[in-house]
């Protein structure tokens, strides 16, 4: 009988049950069929004994009986070198990860599974994308401050500048940008630096939980109150009382849920699923959308009376590609920060290489480069990061024909000052000066005294330049 090679095979190796099922009944919703190995040594017999068993990918648990994670990867590549594999790690597994991914492994992703995350992580295992070019499922999040947010180019500060006005103050927040520009880091950085930072943070990503689960997640339910709620449940709204909450790919919440929201958002007050009793909260309320919210208000998948209750303050993060000078200094700080974790060590880069990195279009934004140098980091034996260790953009570039478009760099970013405008004449000489000091700011992460000493003036003429060119600190 012939093989339907719509249906994927995924073998998993794990001993729990539980998840066993879980995995299981995932995958079927993915178009996988699953095959089960209690351990790691029947996992490899099966390999062994069945030299021509068609399968797809490999997803095995860090707790699985028998050899250490990292050894299984190894050995499976030596029986198998082009098998997709992923490994399921502990959320504070971060050296069992990255032994995992040095020792050959495809991707992770980290307990609680999160279902999307999972079946995305293998359908990448399966598609077009590959090597270092490919998302890792899991972001490896570490809390930043503003000072940490790297980035010069003019649009970018601009962004930043709202950002750090709206910390200060009580408003809602709705962060614009592509996906993987930083819209939830950001969202973090602004709670961090508010007068709420001692207050609970919490996180809803309406993109990974169903439509219909979207409201009893964010306003609790009770007990009896739809089919399955056989629990009462405490809302991620009230959870967040006396803090922040992000409300990440807002898009994606149906309308009923969306109107439940604009309610919040005007009074305060949140009544539960199938309760009769409102509760008054205190909740600054960030949201984050990936998709133009003005489209979706005409095509009618968005209200618009919702739009402009989460637009008192309104920013748009620009894609990595429409700032290419911030490319060099991001990529450095990311591999010091990379550089920090279990298992791996502080890498240089050569200004070969991120010229190569400044020359790449970034379709993943930020997130994407963060998983390239993570991934090259992995595999990189010496201490620096050379253009040998990024096969995948040198050959992307190469394919692209675009060696010869690579924008000019001087040291390996990017010129991020533009002398020109539009007509081919010069700039005033005013709106250059302000750009190479907000250049200066973000390069040297809002370090005054060191921005005056690279600029070669002193403190106090830093400080009236930027009251005369009107550059906020934080832009």
């Amino acid at each position: 009988m012939a093989i339907n090679r719509d249906i994927k095979t995924l073998m998993l190796v794990d001993s729990e049950p539980a998840q066993q099922r879980f995995v299981s009944a995932l995958a079927t919703r993915g178009g996988w069929r699953t095959i089960i190995a209690n351990d790691t040594d029947t996992a490899l017999a099966k390999l062994g004994t069945q030299e021509g068993m068609t399968l797809d990918a490999v997803l095995v648990d860090e707790g699985a009986p028998g050899m250490p994670l990292g050894e299984f990867v190894a050995e499976l590549r030596r029986w198998r070198p082009g098998l997709p594999l992923v490994a399921i790690t502990m959320r504070n597994s971060v050296a069992i990860a990255v032994a995992a991914m040095r020792a050959g492994a495809s991707d992770f992703v980290q307990k609680p599974i999160a279902p999307d995350r999972l079946l995305g992580a293998l359908d990448r295992l399966v598609g077009n994308n590959s090597g270092e070019l490919r998302p890792l499922t899991e972001k490896l999040r570490v809390p930043l401050g503003f000072e940490e947010i790297v980035g010069s180019s003019p649009n970018f500060r601009s962004a930043m500048a709202i950002a750090a006005k709206a910390a200060r103050a009580r408003v809602p927040v709705l962060i614009n940008g592509k996906a993987g520009s930083g819209k939830e880091v950001l969202a973090r950085a602004i709670h961090g630096s508010s007068p709420r930072s001692r207050g609970p943070l919490v996180l809803v990503d309406c993109s990974v939980v169903a439509p219909g689960l979207i409201a009893s997640g964010l306003f609790g339910h009770e007990r009896g109150a739809f089919p399955g709620a056989f629990d009462r449940q405490l809302g991620r709204l009230m959870q967040a009382d006396g803090g922040t909450i992000i409300i990440d790919q807002v898009e994606c919440m149906p309308l009923d849920t969306q109107q439940r929201l604009v309610d919040f958002l005007r009074t305060g007050e949140v009544q539960t699923i199938g309760g009769t009793i409102k509760n008054s909260v205190d909740v600054r309320v960030i949201a984050t959308a990936s998709t133009p919210l003005d489209k979706l208000i005409a095509d009618g998948h968005f209200r618009e009376d919702l739009f402009y209750a989460l637009a008192a303050a309104q920013l748009t993060l620009p894609a990595l590609v429409d700032r290419r000078s911030d490319i060099g200094p991001l990529a450095r700080h990311l591999l010091t920060r990379i550089g920090q974790l279990p298992g791996l060590s502080p890498l240089g880069i050569t200004d070969d290489a991120l010229r190569l990195l400044v020359a790449y279009a970034w379709p993943g934004n930020v997130r994407q480069l963060q998983d390239v140098l993570f991934r090259s980091a992995i595999g990189c034996t010496g201490d620096v990061l050379m253009v040998g260790d990024f096969p995948g953009i040198d050959a992307a570039l190469s394919g692209a024909g675009a060696s010869e478009s690579r924008p000019v760099a001087i040291n390996g970013e990017a010129v991020g000052v533009t002398l020109y405008m539009p007509d081919g004449h010069l700039r005033p000489l005013e709106e250059i000066e302000a750009d190479v000091i907000r250049l200066a700011i973000g390069h040297y992460r809002g370090r005054m005294s060191e921005v005056a000493r690279r600029l070669g003036i002193g403190r106090s003429t830093l400080y009236r330049k930027l009251s005369d060119l009107g550059i906020d600190t934080a832009a």
